[in-house]
C-alpha cells in the first residue's frame, strides 16, 4: 500500500510522541520536529508508510540519544498480555471453535499499537473481550482454517509487543486442533527498536521461544545490520518457502498487501487503512490475498 498524504502529518505526530517518551526537553522536541519535517519534505513519497517511518524514528533515536523510547511501555504491554493469557486460554477451552476464538484473540491483541493509538494498553482486558465478541468486516476464516489445518510450515510476521502473547496462543491452539503439530514455525520480528514493534527481547520475555520448531528471523528497523527490508527479495523468498503465511497488523499490511498467498490479521485503526480495505475504523479484518 502506497503512502497517502494523511500519513505524513501522522508521522510528524508520532515523532513528537516518541521524543516525549524519550524525555526530550523543549529544545530537543523542536529539533526533532524540524529535522523530521525537513527529512519528510526531501524523502521520496512513492513508498510505504513503514519505510518512511524508519527515517522518522531514526531521527528520534539520534537526536534524543535514546535507542528505544518505547522500552518501558513494551515491557508493560508484555506483562499485561501475559496476565490476561490464562483468561483468554480459558475462553478457548469453552469455545465451540477454539481456532476461530484464537484468531480473534490474536487480532484483538493488535489493539496494542503505539503508532496508531495514543493509549492502547488502557483497560486492555475490557478492550480484548469487546473486540473478541465482534464479527469480521472481511472474513476469510474458512480459507484460513483449511490452509492452517493442512500446512506443515508457518511464517508469521509479528507486529507489536504484548500482541505477540496472543500470537503465541494462536500457534499453540493451531497445534492442538491439527492432526499433528506444525513442523516449522518462523516468527519475523524487528531487528531493532521502532515504535512498540516486537523484537527478539520481547520474544524471550513472553516465552515465545518455547514454541516447538521455532525460528526467529528479523527485518530491518532502518538501522544497518538489523535485517533485510520487508519489501525485498530475501523476505519474499521466506514467503515462498512456507505453506501458511500470516501478517499481523497495519504495518505488515501496508508493506505486503501487494503480495499473494498471505493472510492479513488486523484491526483497522486509522482512516487510511480502513479506506484501503473498504472497511470502517475499528473493524476486524481476516483477509486472504490469493496467490
Amino acid at each position: 500500500m502506497k503512502l497517502k498524504m494523511d500519513c505524513v502529518p501522522c508521522l510528524v505526530k508520532q515523532a513528537l510522541r516518541a521524543a516525549k517518551l524519550a524525555k526530550g526537553d523543549r529544545k530537543v522536541l523542536e529539533l526533532v520536529l524540524r529535522r523530521v519535517m525537513k527529512a519528510l519534505s526531501e524523502e521520496d513519497w512513492d513508498t510505504t508508510p513503514p519505510e518512511l517511518a524508519q527515517t522518522v524514528y531514526r531521527i528520534v533515536r539520534d537526536l534524543t540519544g535514546v535507542n528505544d523510547p518505547f522500552l518501558e511501555v513494551k515491557r508493560l504491554s508484555n506483562e499485561e498480555a501475559l496476565r490476561l493469557y490464562p483468561k483468554v486460554k480459558s475462553a478457548l477451552r469453552e469455545s465451540k471453535d477454539p481456532l476461530l476464538t484464537a484468531v480473534k484473540a490474536a487480532i484483538a491483541g493488535n489493539v496494542i499499537d503505539f503508532g496508531a493509538l495514543e493509549e492502547p494498553v488502557g483497560e486492555l482486558e475490557r478492550q480484548l473481550l469487546a473486540i473478541m465478541r465482534k464479527g469480521f468486516a472481511i472474513n476469510d476464516y474458512p480459507s484460513f482454517r483449511k490452509k492452517a489445518l493442512e500446512a506443515e510450515s508457518l511464517l508469521l510476521f509479528a507486529d507489536n509487543s504484548g500482541e505477540i502473547v496472543f500470537d503465541k496462543l494462536l500457534i499453540e491452539t493451531l497445534n492442538v486442533v491439527r492432526a499433528e503439530p506444525l513442523r516449522r514455525v518462523t516468527l519475523v520480528v524487528k531487528g531493532g527498536p521502532i515504535i512498540n514493534d516486537a523484537t527478539r527481547e520481547d520474544v524471550e520475555q513472553v516465552g515465545f521461544d518455547e514454541v516447538p520448531g521455532l525460528e526467529v528471523k528479523t527485518i530491518s528497523n532502518g538501522d544497518p545490520g538489523t535485517g533485510p527490508q520487508r519489501r525485498g527479495e530475501e523476505v519474499y523468498r521466506w514467503v515462498e518457502e512456507h505453506d501458511l503465511v500470516v501478517a499481523k497488523g497495519q504495518g505488515n499490511y501496508e508493506c505486503l498487501s501487494d503480495r499473494g498467498g498471505l493472510f492479513f490479521l488486523l484491526i483497522a485503526k486509522c482512516p487510511v487503512i480502513a479506506e484501503d480495505l473498504g472497511v470502517k475504523v475499528g473493524d476486524l479484518v481476516l483477509k486472504y490475498n490469493k496467490p
